[in-house]
């Protein structure tokens, strides 16, 4: 089995530490801006200014021929899915507290569930799991506990907030379905790129249309929230999602994975410093429940069975488009993806016409 040395674990740790206090951190800047900024403000420039960064490195390997031109085809649908759920968790704010919407947030874990026993054939040989079935079921019961045991009713703003908050996790989930389906073939940070500048495109608009005069209010932040703003772009798209896929690189989908799940508790605990939430001592049980299912999910992955395919990072045909998996294979120094990719598809066509 392939084994990191230690120089590239110490760099996976670095990169797993700065991108769960990167996710950690978004919903806070967010609920600062809340008072000064309407959601389609934040959400235009957070996107708009990310876009701006990204835009040249896409052309440019674009020009290069380093990534397939069909890239631009194969993310549409992802970043519309993406585009949805932004919307959805960049509101959610507005009606409750970073705390529970970043606990919220883990009903991706429900949607991208789903969507992958639709999607993948080799993701149903987690229906024969006990571990799945256990970290599901615990994931379902905590994010309903931590909606009930909250100390205000659910009635007006606050169901708002819930059904926002609920909702941009379960758009999430199968933003990730999506991206594992639509961009075999495509590396990982060229994949985010691409989508990036399309979920920008669409936020930008959104900003244009509906947006206090037109996303001009921005103008008249202070130069603390103003930095608020751009830290956030940098740091909960950019920054988060790139040294995402470097930790995946180094340490694992399993220890990444794992690692990332206390992003919610981070916020929590940020939340009820900086803005007083009222996060009950019920809600923190299950959150920690929550928790716990994401570890059982996780370990119900490691051990799924996948086809046989050489290296230490096995992946069947489904798996080609998955982010997680295509990191970690270029980390083994395998032959390309796309290449792994056009061969399947070959033995495939072979094996249909006989």
């Amino acid at each position: 089995m392939h084994h990191p040395p230690k120089s590239s674990r110490a760099a996976g740790a670095f990169c797993v530490i700065v991108t769960l206090l990167s996710w950690s951190t978004v919903l806070l800047f967010l609920r600062a801006l809340h008072d000064d900024i309407d959601g389609w403000t934040a959400n235009g420039w957070r996107y708009g200014m990310c876009a701006l960064g990204l835009l040249p490195f896409l052309l440019w390997r674009l020009r290069r021929g380093t990534v397939p031109m069909r890239i631009l085809k194969a993310a549409i649908i992802p970043a519309f899915i993406n585009a949805l759920g932004q919307t959805c968790f960049g509101f959610a704010v507005y009606y409750i507290e970073p705390g529970l919407a970043g606990f919220l947030l883990r009903v991706a874990v429900i949607s991208a569930t789903i969507g992958a026993f639709v999607m993948f054939a080799d993701e149903r040989a987690l229906l024969r799991s006990r571990w799945f079935w256990g970290g599901f079921l615990l994931v379902i019961f905590g994010s309903i506990g931590t909606v009930l045991f909250g100390a205000d009713p659910i009635a007006g703003a606050t169901a708002t907030g819930i059904l926002l908050g609920a909702t941009a996790g379960a758009f999430f989930g199968l933003y990730g379905v999506s991206v594992r389906y639509c961009m075999r073939g495509i590396p990982p940070v060229a994949s985010f790129t691409t989508i990036a500048v399309y979920t920008a495109s669409a936020m930008v608009a959104l900003m244009l249309l509906f947006g206090e005069r037109h996303g001009a209010a921005v103008f008249d932040l202070s130069p603390l929230l103003a930095t608020y703003l751009v830290v956030s772009a940098i740091l909960g798209i950019a920054v988060g999602h790139i040294f995402y896929y470097k930790s995946i690189e180094r340490l694992g989908v399993a220890i990444t994975g794992s690692i990332v799940q206390l992003a919610p508790f981070l916020g929590a605990a940020a939340s009820m410093v900086l803005f007083d939430e009222p996060l009950t001592a019920l809600q923190w049980v299950c959150g920690f429940i929550m928790l716990g299912g994401g570890f059982l999910l996780l370990r119900a992955e490691r051990e799924r069975p996948r086809s046989a395919v050489a290296g230490d990072f096995p992946m069947e045909l489904e798996d080609v488009g998955d982010p997680c998996a295509i990191a970690a294979r270029e980390s083994a120094g395998e032959s390309s993806i796309a290449a792994a990719l056009d061969d399947s598809e070959s033995e495939l066509a072979a094996s249909s016409s006989t």
